[in-house]
């Protein structure tokens, strides 16, 4: 019986790679029917696109995109939310332990994900913005397209409930709400390891300007 079934999947994947086998035969035999011709319009093609590319580029960095940013004040927020498509604003707090993780990641995807203007802005300072987008635990991520915000990354319960998430599951999370163009696989976020020595701390509440707001970290400098 498994001699039987060795033998059904062996024919399986010799189909499998017959099938492959023919359809790069058939790409190359259309590469090498191309003339002159047809090859400098393919290369006239890449180029524009190459061209166009690095055009839209440098129109982003222009923007304030390419790197991590924090803005002053709420009136600087809706300028820059209102000049780029695609805005990631983190609401955070400087007593907040946990803002600072988010520092790191969100550093480093911003020079990666140019198409995306990362941004930071205070909470403390934005009393209208947080009433605004109802914002009360912090850290936030207020995920933004066409400046209307789509979605929200509240605390790290999205990123494996864990201060020990790689980069990758911040990437995977902003790219399930389609503000970076993500090229990996949106049904399989990264594995993340869970470190025995991780503990979770109990939420606090906090005052800012007179408002209750609830801290995902009780850490403090």
């Amino acid at each position: 019986m498994a001699s039987q079934q060795i033998d059904i999947l062996t024919k399986v994947l010799e189909q499998s790679a017959k099938v492959v086998e023919d359809q790069v035969d058939a790409h190359l035999s259309k590469l090498n029917e191309l003339d002159d011709d047809d090859l400098e319009r393919l290369k006239e093609k890449r180029l524009e696109a190459l061209k166009k590319a690095q055009k839209q580029k440098q129109e982003y960095l222009s923007k304030g995109h390419g790197e991590y940013r924090e803005i002053s004040s709420e009136k600087d927020f809706f300028g820059e939310v209102k000049e780029s498509k695609n805005v990631v604003c983190h609401f955070y707090r400087n007593s907040t332990f946990r803002c600072k993780i988010l520092d790191k990641h969100l550093a480093i995807l911003a020079k990666k994900h140019v198409e995306t203007k990362f941004i930071k802005l205070n909470a403390e300072k934005a009393p209208f913005l947080t009433e605004r987008l109802h914002i009360k635990v912090l850290p936030t991520l207020a995920l933004l397209i066409d400046g209307k915000t789509k979605d929200y990354v509240v605390g790290f319960g999205d990123l494996g409930n864990t201060d020990e998430f790689p980069t990758e599951m911040l990437e995977w999370r902003l790219g399930c709400a389609d503000v970076i163009n993500y090229s990996g696989n949106l049904m399989e976020p990264p594995t993340v390891a869970q470190k025995s020595s991780s503990k979770f701390r109990k939420v606090e509440k906090k005052t800012i300007r007179g408002r209750g707001y609830d801290s995902d970290s009780d850490s403090e400098d």
